[in-house]
């Protein structure tokens, strides 16, 4: 099978390219052959790229002026499938894994003032996204869409009533091997030595860029009531000095740890006992698979995916993304040493399903069942 996957921009620290990324690499063994369609892509391996990089000025020209490149492009390439992971309206199956921005913007207001919240509904970038949004799924051409959580499936029906059986939940693989329990053997010491965190001290791991969706603000105001506990946090944020001086004065500067974004996560979860992400809304976390797949317990939001894989009170807890009070319940549960051991057990024993092979599996089934399809027109 020929493959362009489309995504527009690349970072190595964004959990959506680490995900096509490991996706290529499963598929790659499946004997796909595939071509990324981007802005700019770090080559992997030896599969090509088709870059469209017209020049924008603003985020609302650079995502018009990439769609209108890549569906130019498309009319002159053949491929058996185009998966895309933008909203673009000239694609054959559509991964949410951004969610639906409807229902982002829904969440977002939750911690707005009433004119930040009026200028949203304002903004002409939001307005384009949405109608963007609409148009794809209307699209004719659209086959299937991939939603890496019940979650978005549900909400992808509730706003624009399309049919189940063009929704797929495929959930994202993780390698149980790179992430295992077996980082804490390897990483502990030489994480906590780094950051001069005291070996013995609770230690809770938050993982993500764009501090305000992932809910930074909810975890160091619930560390305030953790007293003995300790944070470390790893991602990126144009905000940052402003997450800085919260945590300042806040009294948390002896007890949080900025570390800036990283390529390598994994020595991240060696070091800590516990991963906490409140997120405002994530349709599914690649971080907290990581976790759960390193042996650590997960606290997360009830508009987070990974909430799905949370069976409360034994491998992790699932709390309103604003609820200080019961963040700060489940993090003093975590800080016990006993339970935070085996609430972290119970959290691989959860992921090992969900493998890179699985997912790979599951979406070359997809992929075959759509061409099937096709030849039967």
């Amino acid at each position: 099978m020929k493959i362009a996957l489309v995504r527009q921009r690349y970072t190595p620290f964004g959990g959506a390219e680490r995900f096509v990324a490991r996706a290529m690499e499963a598929l790659e063994k499946e004997g796909t052959q595939l071509t990324v369609v981007a802005r700019k892509w770090q080559n992997s391996g030896n599969i090509p790229s088709l870059i469209c990089n017209p020049f924008y000025l603003g985020n609302l020209w650079r995502d018009w002026s990439f769609a209108r490149c890549v569906c130019r492009a498309l009319e002159q390439q053949r491929f058996d499938l185009v998966q895309s992971h933008e909203r673009i309206a000239c694609c054959d199956i559509y991964r949410a894994g951004d969610g639906v921005h409807r229902e982002w913007l829904k969440q977002r207001r939750r911690i707005l003032s009433f004119s930040s919240s009026l200028g949203i509904a304002l903004n002409p970038f939001h307005r384009y996204v949405l109608a963007a949004e609409k148009r794809l799924f209307a699209s004719p051409r659209l086959k299937a869409v991939i939603c890496n959580s019940a979650m978005v499936k549900n909400e992808i029906m509730a706003y624009f009533d399309m049919p189940a059986e063009k929704l797929h939940v495929i959930y994202s693989g993780v390698d149980t091997a790179a992430f295992h329990p077996r980082l804490k053997e390897q990483h502990r010491a030489g994480i906590r030595r780094q950051y001069a965190i005291p070996d013995n001290a609770p230690l809770f791991l938050f993982i993500g860029s764009g501090f305000e969706r992932k809910g930074l603000a909810a975890v160091l105001h619930a560390l305030e009531i953790v007293s003995d506990a300790h944070l470390l946090i790893v991602g990126t944020d144009k905000k940052l000095r402003a997450y800085q001086r919260l945590a300042k004065s806040a009294g948390l500067s002896q007890r949080t740890y900025f570390a800036g974004g990283q390529q390598d996560t994994a020595p991240f979860y060696g070091a800590a006992d516990a991963f906490v992400l409140p997120t405002l809304y994530d349709p599914f976390p690649n971080a907290a698979l990581e976790a759960m797949a390193a042996g650590l317990p997960v606290i997360t939001s009830t508009k987070s995916g990974a909430a799905e894989l949370i069976a409360d009170g034994r491998n992790g807890f699932v709390c309103d993304a604003l609820d200080i009070s019961a963040l700060a319940r489940c993090m003093t549960t975590l800080t016990q040493p006993a339970t935070t051991k085996n609430m972290g057990a119970a959290a691989r024993i959860t992921v090992e399903p969900y493998t890179l092979a699985n997912m790979s599996s599951a979406l070359v089934s997809l992929y075959q069942q759509l061409l099937a399809q096709r030849s039967m027109i």
